[in-house]
């Protein structure tokens, strides 16, 4: 036997007016996490801007570092970071950065240090592979 429906039915148009509300209210759940979502411009730039000025470490630099006993503090980080700035505005792609009594390689395009030596490592040391040296 089959039962005919009548879309007219006031049943039929609570249970489709309970299905638009809850879409609805889905949506609107979607559209409020979305929008806590967003972040003003100007934190999104500078987000981006930090990311590109981040100096990072190549694994080989970091075992460098823990061999020779080298460790740097944030004021001789933000150093290194000025004197990478520095070789970066004059078009530099692969620079010496000699500090205090630490020396290090580094990737200016890819603000990265390849090496770290210690006093006694930069000894008798003949660095290739650079295109310029910053005293810092």
């Amino acid at each position: 036997m089959v039962q005919q429906v009548n879309f007219n039915d006031s049943a039929f148009k609570s249970a489709e007016n309970v299905q638009t509300q809850a879409q609805l209210q889905v949506m609107q759940q979607q559209a409020s996490r979305a929008a806590e979502a967003v972040q003003p411009f100007d934190a999104v730039l500078q987000t981006t801007v930090d990311k590109g000025t981040a100096l990072k470490f190549s694994a080989h630099a970091k075992e460098r570092l823990s061999l020779r006993n080298i460790s740097l503090s944030p004021e001789e980080l933000a150093r290194i970071t000025d004197a990478v700035n520095k070789a970066a505005a004059k078009g530099a792609r692969q620079s010496l950065l000699v500090m205090d009594h630490s020396a290090f390689v580094v990737s200016v395009t890819n603000r990265t240090v390849i090496t770290a030596l210690d006093g006694n490592s930069m000894k008798e040391n003949v660095f290739t592979n650079i295109d310029s040296a910053v005293i810092v």
